[in-house]
């Protein structure tokens, strides 16, 4: 493969996984605010194409056409505008999986599996769009949106190996020899456990979804009096990810190059679970503050990311080892 052309390639895919990570804290921040329903139709809001920015512009009986899921607030442009450009970020993400689909083509010689799980990418982003449709038309049912967040999860990891795929020559390079034999079982574990915590982290969502409908998004101070068990639980789990993932650093620390790509990711995965656990801290001590809700999101969806890269990092390094290996043996 042409080094121009895989250079690009990556620097595209990048591009697309973090805006998909932007679209994650967009959809975040709507959650938090509670303007998931500030646009109660789709694909239009409020039936027009860019949506009102006052009252004076939707007809009188707007209460009455948007009845559905609108029942419980007048028009809010704050709310509107929020839901609004989350779509329109959405629609740029389509953009850009296009674009790296298109890209991909370039691998169709050297590697297909690039080019069709760029397809498969741009399929599911395709759906996650229509699955937004059904958020709407189901009045923001919590299981929907969980659906609708867990599958944005899986395009991301998706994109993410696709990229790093598409760069195993350069993976190959990183020198794990060092690395303790019992580090990629102890990283499976500490995806497992990221995963089951983002799982928990979802029924806590949904609990507070509920609390925070019946307080109708105000009083945040009190709504913690009404946390269903899985919050204890989910709160208590912290403590288990953040040991397991510093043993990983650690182990990092003592085996690789500080200047590798391995050691920067090492720290950035500690970086992003202290960020999760303090974003979680507030929402449990400071009332609830409606920013530390995305950003506290972000960091999980982030934190599963950086530990899945890392895994397909040691995993490229790894064949290399036993190319390596394999006359001597």
């Amino acid at each position: 493969m042409n080094p121009d052309i895989a250079r690009r390639f990556r620097r595209l895919g990048t591009l697309t996984i973090f805006a998909v990570y932007f679209v994650i804290l967009v959809g975040g921040i709507v959650r938090a605010s509670g303007a998931g329903m500030g646009c109660p139709d789709w694909p239009t809001c409020f039936g027009q194409l860019i949506p009102p920015t006052s009252e004076a512009q939707l007809p009188a009986n707007y209460h009455e056409i948007y009845a559905v899921g609108y029942t419980n607030t007048d028009f809010n442009v704050i709310k509107t505008w929020t839901e609004y450009l989350n779509r329109l970020t959405g629609v740029t993400i389509g953009f850009l999986i296009f674009l790296t689909l298109w890209a991909s083509r370039a691998y169709l010689k050297t590697d297909k599996a690039v080019f069709y799980l760029s397809l498969t990418v741009f399929l599911l982003v395709g759906f996650q769009g229509w699955l937004g449709s059904i958020v709407v038309k189901t009045h923001l049912h919590p299981l929907m949106i969980t659906a609708h967040m867990l599958l944005a999860l899986f395009i991301v990891a998706l994109l993410i190996y696709v990229i790093a795929r598409s760069q195993n020559d350069l993976l190959r390079q990183i020198d794990i020899s060092a690395l303790p034999a019992t580090f990629k079982t102890v990283l499976i574990v500490a995806m497992g456990f990221t995963l089951l915590q983002v799982g928990m982290g979802t029924q806590v969502r949904e609990a507070v979804d509920l609390i925070a409908t019946h307080h109708n998004y105000i009083d945040r101070e009190y709504w913690r009096d009404s946390f269903p068990l899985i919050f204890y639980i989910h709160r208590s789990f912290s403590a288990v990810i953040l040991f397991t993932n510093l043993w990983l650093a650690w182990k990092v620390y003592q085996s690789v190059d500080k200047s590798s790509l391995l050691f920067r990711l090492a720290l950035v995965l500690v970086g992003l679970i202290i960020s999760a656990i303090l974003a979680g801290m507030s929402l449990d001590h400071l009332g609830m503050p409606p920013v530390a809700q995305p950003i506290h999101l972000l960091m999980a969806n982030l934190t599963f990311g950086v530990q899945f890269f890392i895994f397909i990092c040691i995993s490229y390094a790894a064949k290399n080892i036993n190319r390596l290996a394999a006359p001597l043996s």
